[in-house]
């Protein structure tokens, strides 16, 4: 395979191939105008469940040198293709929603993943005829899979698929089987069930029956596409030596970090706890690896279940075949039931253990607020307690300013009574004075006008007028009008 700088066109960095590799890459030449059977490129997969095993293989895939005006396809081209860069979030059911209206013309599809692609898988899809498969690369290479999302289908035509290594990590594997794990029929290539789907952990199922699964997980053994994020301990975030707890799903570190798992067992006595890397069991009680869970029927525990009993089960059995299959029936019944009972008691306990937890937590809530209440009334005690010594001070401040108001009403009222009283007094001398000035003067007026009439306007009686002289008041007049003066300048 030739090198190139930058990505792949296909959407991941070229994979070296070494000259020892039997599955040589072939290469041929030819002008980007016109179509061949070449160039094709080599692309490495993968696929299987990696803890059970692991199938290794090669695709060589036709390179898309097609201009965008005009749409030329390669000579000697197969019904067999590859959806690239398929989103892990995209379900089977979703794959098969999104190529719908060529379900019934597709033999097989098969779930792969790319090398150095973790986040998005493949799909060889091997199709009846070379026209349904030209027509499904004329619709589908370039398209959208969601109009929300920006990840475009990458179909490319696929000339050779081989597998060349098989790779066993578990001596026990799933076995495989001629028939479909959910309809129960056999699994042939027919247009009525929309071919077979492989699925990435090496399962097969129907198109039809698959495509009802809504999960990205295998309905067989439960192995998802999309990997999870790598596990960490709850507390302390150590990704090595973790173990799980099969009752509520607490993730801790063994005893050789910081323990956390032996704490939680201390702390819940949930004492089974899956090791996440070789997916036993361990026992705390025991100290040692679980076989088998069963649930005792004296105390509803959970107790193991040891290798001998069942063996001496099985060489009991030593009886003709219909006792067998009614022996074996029985089993599986009882089985059932157990770990009904065994799920119903784990779940109760696990209810009463997430409510203990519940409880604790409201009851910290409530402490808090209890806290944050006393915490808030403590800060704003001080401040109520100094604006209430601030009001009480006005008001006795202002009940002192009332009381001066009153005795100082009291003594302007005696004042007002007095300065009365002597008013009246002024007055009634002042009208006493003026009655006997006007008694004067009549007298005065009466007495020239019998001097006039008497003897008339004669000359010697002239000096006698020029010489006379008006008569003093009496002396009680003046007396009176010392004290009107006096009682005017002391109001």
């Amino acid at each position: 395979m030739s090198a190139s700088n930058g990505l792949d066109p296909i959407g991941f960095p070229p994979t070296p191939m070494s000259n020892s590799d039997h599955t040589s890459v072939p290469s041929s030449s030819s002008s980007p105008s016109s179509s061949s059977a070449g160039p094709t490129e080599a692309v490495l997969f993968s696929s299987g469940n990696p803890r059970i095993e692991e199938t290794r293989g090669i695709m060589h895939l036709y390179r898309d040198i097609a201009p965008s005006s005009s749409l030329i396809l390669p000579i000697g081209r197969k019904p067999l293709v590859c959806v690239l860069s398929v989103p892990n979030h995209m379900t089977y059911a979703d794959f098969c929603r999104f190529c719908g209206s060529f379900i019934q013309h597709m033999l097989g599809m098969r779930i792969v993943r790319i090398d150095g692609v973790d986040d998005q898988y493949s799909v060889i899809i091997t199709f009846d005829e070379q026209s349904s498969t030209d027509d499904f690369y004329k619709r589908f290479n370039g398209k959208r899979f969601s109009s929300l999302e920006g990840d475009i289908c990458c179909v490319r035509y696929t000339s050779d698929v081989q597998e060349t290594e098989l790779i066993e990590r578990a001596q026990i594997s799933v076995s495989s089987s001629a028939d479909c794990p959910v309809c129960l029929e056999r699994l042939d290539q027919d247009k009525d069930t929309g071919g077979i789907l492989t699925t990435i952990c090496n399962h097969s199922f129907h198109c039809s029956c698959i495509s009802k699964w809504t999960d990205s997980s295998c309905p067989v053994c439960r192995y998802c596409q999309q990997q999870a994020d790598q596990s960490t301990c709850s507390i302390c975030g150590e990704s090595e030596n973790l173990w799980m707890c099969v009752i509520c799903g607490f993730v801790g570190c063994g005893r050789y970090k910081e323990g956390h798992a032996v704490r939680h067992w201390r702390e819940t006595h949930h004492c089974y706890s899956l090791e996440l890397e070789t997916q036993r069991v361990w026992d705390y009680v025991g100290d040692n690896y679980v076989h088998r869970l069963i649930q005792s029927k004296t105390d509803g525990k959970l107790v193991e279940l040891s290798g001998d009993q069942g063996e001496e089960i099985d060489r009991s059995c030593d009886c003709d075949e219909d006792l067998s299959e009614v022996l074996l029936n029985s089993k599986v019944e009882a089985i059932v039931e157990e770990y009904n009972n065994l799920l119903t008691s784990q779940l109760e306990n696990q209810r009463k253990h997430f409510e203990s937890l519940l409880l604790e937590i409201k009851e910290d809530n409530d402490k808090e607020i209890a806290e944050a209440v006393e915490k808030a009334l403590n800060a704003k005690l001080p401040k109520l307690q100094a604006k209430l010594n601030k009001a009480i001070e006005e008001r006795t401040f202002l009940r002192e300013i009332n009381k001066n108001l009153l005795e100082n009403q009291e003594m302007w009222g005696e004042k007002i009574k007095k300065a009365e009283k002597r008013e009246q007094i002024s007055t009634r001398l002042k009208d006493l004075k003026v009655n006997q000035l006007e008694e004067q003067l009549s007298a005065l007026i009466a007495q020239i006008e019998n001097v006039s009439t008497d003897h008339g306007s004669s000359e010697s009686a002239t000096p006698e007028i020029e010489n006379a002289t008006v008569p003093p008041l009496p002396s009680s007049s003046n007396s009176t009008s010392d004290t009107s003066g006096k009682g005017e300048e002391s109001y």
